[in-house]
């Protein structure tokens, strides 16, 4: 084995790393999420994406942006949670072919309830990390890393 294939395998593992701390802390944001408040990671993911903006309110294209999920799969997302009264479409009043979408009263509620059930999961799962040796490094970078953004 090269040099270059021996880079290429560092890299792996950091991969390989990097996804096993996901799995962990998603699992745990999971389980959490669900018990608690009858959402999914990726149901929290798009009401806190929504509550972020000014306005509270995001384009299509751009939740499945924030979500990382593909148009139809974010489509389906939105579909699901406008069926529970948690957000709301609404036509852009530039472009009738836009659609935003909107948290609703229920949604924002909801949002407050999960949010420190959130916060309390991707702390404990975090701190379960630490104690692994492979992991601890990556969640010690975090901080910096998110001083960089």
């Amino acid at each position: 084995m090269g040099i270059k294939d021996d880079a290429v395998e560092v890299r792996a593992q950091g991969w390989r790393t990097l996804a096993a701390l996901h799995g962990l802390i998603e699992a745990d944001l999971e389980r959490s999420l669900q018990a608690e408040a009858q959402l999914s990671v990726v149901e929290y993911t798009v009401l806190d994406a929504l509550s972020r903006q000014d306005g509270w309110h995001m384009r299509m294209q751009q939740l499945a942006r924030a979500t990382a999920l593909s148009p139809s799969a974010t489509t389906r997302l939105v579909n699901r949670l406008e069926q529970r009264c948690l957000l709301t479409r609404i036509l852009c009043a530039d472009d009738r072919r836009g659609i935003y979408t909107e948290l609703t009263p229920g949604g924002i509620a909801l949002l407050v309830h999960a949010r420190p059930v959130h916060d309390q999961a991707l702390e404990r799962a975090l701190a379960q990390a630490q104690d692994v040796p492979e992991l601890a490094p990556l969640v010690d970078a975090l901080p910096r890393l998110h001083a960089g953004v």
